[in-house]
């Protein structure tokens, strides 16, 4: 195993014990790291270090506070998705030792996150998925979080070129690095190559999205967007940074320097994010701050090089052969049709297609695990991805082979047809998990997608629309830029609480436009949701013009339209025993109270 560079005593950043240039292994492995969070996790434990000063230890190494009491969720990084078999292997095995609900998540940051860990066991964890390569450092805290990119990256037909070696030099210039260890907010960072964007840049702290002049790679830089409660789409910076010398690295240390410096912004940390010093300044004023930045002393001592640090794995080298015998449909072949239609798509390389596997809720079995894994490794090039819409995207599978995979993948319960379709609701874990959370999102996940399933949707242009939700206003689910978006809220009935959804209809992701959608004036009890989102559907359906997408029908016929439609499901609810349901959450078998702790987002 090489390391990055050959200066410095081994363990150190610029040596580090572990880093190669394989499918998943991005971030350098530091093994003395383990040591620390054991020694530190002990002190604390023993009450010897405050909480406040083992927080923020704790979330650089990726360990995240939970709403129940003495378990810890751990994020590990996935740099743009990547995994290899051997590392969907130790998750499998990791989950089964140290997780309870026996499950990891896929998150749409690309990350997986594993839940309920006890916190003596967590440095277990994260030392053993570091024997290949996998890490969770800085997962959490106010650093430069996972960085995300296009699934189809390398692979798709509309990318100018293959960002994923730059997204490699960015993650291992970043990490552990001086200026992003104690930022006033995180930093959200995504890489696209293609104008069409499923990287979802628009809303990023940071993003780069591929350009060339004159026969020089570069990238087109985009600050301050986000979600949340101040949703705002990230505008351009600069519209040309150069890649293979490392500008595009040294442009995004100088909006860091500035960001870290802005001490008002630690005041408020629901409001310490990039945009907000965008919208308080103007992106003008901030790219004369960045020109400013870039003509101090701190550039020169810098190595701004990508050579050590770029990603290099070419996948097509490792993609399999044409296959000797390979399974067809015998007999009625409507359901493997399907999901060719909805979850296959054919490579620029000819004879090579993706598939996409639909992960419901984002939820993985070790059993599921080491099945992917074994898929991987006989039909892909050693090498798949994760989604930001919470799925697992399989390259590199021969036309000849799609079939089969499709069988094996429906023996894991893994081939559904519909991914990001209508059926493919992406939620965040909401009161699962999340301190933050005011409503079971997962759950409401679950009763909508059961709704639409029993619909016998059939029509395309209705299973074109996306659905999200997420348990409180923050938006991990990107609820913002759903067709159909919702977020977790309450209603106060006397001395009683129902739990409730505040809905958004319009949004968009595709097609490179990010658009946020619409709040609508009515709040509905959670109960009540997948009734909405039914009548919703037949508005649509019944009352759309020829071949009319459903944001083009909710811009003619305006949102009040989808308010009248729900009047009545927004109607107070009288406290009683036939009514006892709407108090009570979905998945839950209390009486719904609005508990919300404190967030360790930015501690």
């Amino acid at each position: 195993m090489e390391p990055s560079t050959t200066t410095g005593r081994t363990g150190s950043l610029t040596n580090p014990e572990v880093r190669e240039d394989v499918p998943g292994h991005v971030i350098p492995i530091l093994e003395r790291e383990f040591d620390d969070f054991d020694n530190e996790a002990e002190k604390y434990l023993d009450g010897q270090t405050a909480e406040n000063e083992f927080i923020g230890f704790r979330l650089k190494q990726g360990v995240y506070g939970q709403r129940q009491a003495d378990v810890q969720m751990i994020r590990v990084k996935l740099p743009w998705g990547g995994v290899s078999p051997v590392q969907m292997d130790a998750f499998a095995s990791a989950i089964e030792q140290f997780a309870p609900l026996n499950k990891g998540h896929i998150t749409t940051r690309q990350n997986i996150q594993v839940h309920h860990i006890p916190l003596r066991d967590a440095a277990s964890f994260i030392r053993e998925i570091s024997e290949c390569g996998l890490s969770s450092r800085e997962g959490c805290g106010n650093t430069v979080r996972n960085v995300t990119a296009d699934p189809w990256a390398g692979v798709c037909a509309d990318e100018l070129f293959d960002t994923t070696p730059y997204a490699g030099a960015y993650v291992r210039y970043f990490v552990r690095h001086p200026t992003t260890q104690l930022m006033p907010r995180k930093i959200k960072t995504a890489f696209s190559g293609a104008d069409s964007d499923r990287a979802l840049t628009g809303i990023h702290d940071i993003a780069f999205i591929a350009r060339e002049r004159d026969g020089v790679k570069g990238f087109e830089l985009r600050v301050g967007g986000g979600t949340s409660i101040m949703p705002r789409v990230a505008p351009t910076l600069n519209e040309f940074v150069t890649a293979d010398d490392g500008e595009y690295l040294k442009w995004a240390e100088a909006v860091f320097r500035i960001f870290d410096r802005q001490d008002w912004l630690r005041v408020n940390r629901a409001r310490a994010r990039i945009k907000v010093l965008v919208d308080k300044v103007g992106i003008d004023e901030v790219r004369r701050m960045v020109d400013e930045e870039l003509e101090g002393d701190w550039v020169a001592e810098r190595d701004f090089s990508i050579e050590d640090r770029v990603f290099l794995y070419d996948e097509q080298a490792d993609a399999p052969a044409v296959p000797h015998t390979y399974g067809s449909p015998n007999g009625d072949a409507t359901a493997y049709h399907r999901f060719l239609e909805a979850n296959v798509e054919s490579q620029r390389q000819r004879g090579f297609s993706t598939v996409q596997v639909k992960v419901t809720r984002g939820d993985l079995t070790p059993e599921q695990f080491r099945g992917l894994a074994q898929i991987m490794r006989e039909f892909c090039g050693g090498h798949a991805r994760t989604t930001v819409h919470q799925n697992f995207l399989l390259r590199w599978v021969r036309d000849e082979a799609v079939y089969d995979v499709w069988r094996r993948l429906g023996e894991l319960g893994l081939g559904e047809a519909g991914s990001d379709e209508i059926n493919d609701v992406v939620s965040c874990p909401g009161t699962d998990s999340c301190k933050l959370g005011i409503t079971s999102s997962m759950g409401l996940n679950r009763a909508v997608q059961e709704r639409i399933e029993s619909m016998g949707i059939t029509d395309p242009l209705t299973r074109r629309i996306h659905i999200k939700m997420s348990g409180c206003p923050n938006g991990c689910s990107q609820h913002h830029i759903g067709n159909i978006g919702f977020y977790g809220a309450s209603i106060k009935v006397g001395e009683h609480t129902i739990p409730a959804y505040v809905a958004h209809i319009g949004g968009n992701y595709e097609g490179g436009d990010i658009v946020y959608g619409t709040r609508l004036k009515v709040r509905l009890a959670s109960k009540r949701v997948p009734e909405a989102v039914e009548r919703w559907i037949r508005l649509y359906e019944d009352e759309r013009e020829d071949g009319e997408v459903f944001n083009a029908f909710v811009a003619r016929v305006g949102t009040k339209a989808f308010e009248d439609r729900v009047r009545d499901l927004s109607m107070p609810i009288e406290f009683g025993l036939e009514t006892m349901e709407n108090f009570i959450d979905w998945t839950k078998n209390v009486p719904f109270q609005v508990v919300r702790g404190e967030g360790e987002c930015a501690v």
